[in-house]
C-alpha cells in the first residue's frame, strides 16, 4: 500500500507548486520594489498590489482555493483601523485588495527577511519592537495616526500573533486608542483562512474562504476598552459561524 493516497499526493503537489511559484514571483517583483523605493508611493504600493493578485490568481488555479467576501456594504467611504483575525498568510494577502491602500502594524523583524522583507519595507508598514510594550504603543499611536491622514487604512491583528481556528488570544486595545485618537472608525474583520492555510502550514486546501467585515464602530464617545469589547464579541461570534461552515 502507498503511504499517500492519489488525494494526498495531489494535494502536496499542488501546494509545492504554489509555494515555488510564491518564492520566484517574490525574488522577481522584491529587487523591482526596492529600486522603486525613490518613487511616489502609489507606484510602489501598484507593484505590490501586483504580486498579491497575482499570488492569489496561483492560488485559486493551482490550490483550488478561493474566497469570498461577506458585507463589503459596511465599509466606509472613510478609511479607519481595520481589526482583523490573524489565522494565516492569506489574510495579509487579500486584506490589500480589499482596502487599499494600506498600511499593516508588523514585527519589526519581518522587515529583515531577505528580499520579502526589503519590499514590504517600501510599503511603509508600522515595524514596531513586541519586547518595548509603551515604546510601541506610542509608535502605533504616532504613525497610525499619520498613516490615517495619509488616507491609509491601518491594518492591526489585536491578538498580535497567528491563531488555529477555534482559539482566542488576548485581544490587545492599541487600534481602539488609535481610532479614538484619530476620531476614526474601527472595522472588524472575520474569516475562516485558517481551515484551509494553517497557521504556518504548508498545505493549501481547496475550497472557499469566507470573510466577513462587521458593522463600522465610531470611537465618539467611547473608550478604547469599549470598543475592543464590541470588536471582540463581534469577531469571535463570526468566526465561530464561519468556522462551522466551510465550503
Amino acid at each position: 500500500m502507498l503511504p499517500f493516497s492519489v488525494s494526498t499526493l495531489d494535494l502536496y503537489l499542488r501546494s509545492s507548486l504554489f509555494t515555488v511559484s510564491q518564492i520566484l514571483s517574490t525574488l522577481l517583483i522584491g529587487p523591482v520594489m526596492v529600486l522603486a523605493r525613490p518613487l511616489d508611493f502609489r507606484v510602489r504600493y501598484g507593484l505590490a498590489n501586483a504580486w498579491v493578485r497575482y499570488n492569489l490568481a496561483v492560488l485559486h488555479r493551482v490550490c483550488r482555493l478561493d474566497y469570498t467576501v461577506e458585507g463589503q456594504a459596511n465599509i466606509p467611504q472613510h478609511n479607519g483601523v481595520i481589526l482583523c483575525k490573524h489565522q494565516s498568510a492569506w489574510e495579509t494577502l487579500a486584506l490589500q485588495l480589499i482596502f487599499p491602500p494600506l498600511s499593516f502594524i508588523l514585527k519589526q523583524e519581518l522587515l529583515k527577511i531577505p528580499v520579502w522583507g526589503w519590499a514590504m519595507a517600501t510599503q511603509e508598514p508600522i515595524a514596531i519592537d513586541r519586547s518595548a510594550r509603551t515604546a510601541a504603543i506610542k509608535q502605533i499611536l504616532r504613525d497610525g495616526d499619520t498613516r490615517l491622514k495619509q488616507g491609509r487604512w491601518v491594518v492591526i491583528f489585536p491578538e498580535g500573533t497567528r491563531m488555529a481556528p477555534g482559539q482566542t488570544g488576548q485581544y490587545n486595545a492599541s487600534g481602539a486608542m488609535l481610532a479614538v485618537r484619530a476620531g476614526c472608525p474601527v472595522i472588524p474583520v472575520a474569516h475562516n483562512a485558517g481551515l484551509f492555510w494553517a497557521r504556518n502550514g504548508f498545505l493549501k486546501r481547496p475550497g472557499t474562504i469566507r470573510l466577513r467585515i462587521g458593522p463600522v464602530i465610531q470611537p465618539v464617545g467611547q473608550t478604547p476598552a469599549e470598543i475592543m469589547r464590541q470588536v471582540e464579541n463581534w469577531i469571535e461570534s463570526a468566526q465561530r459561524e464561519l468556522e462551522g461552515v466551510a465550503h
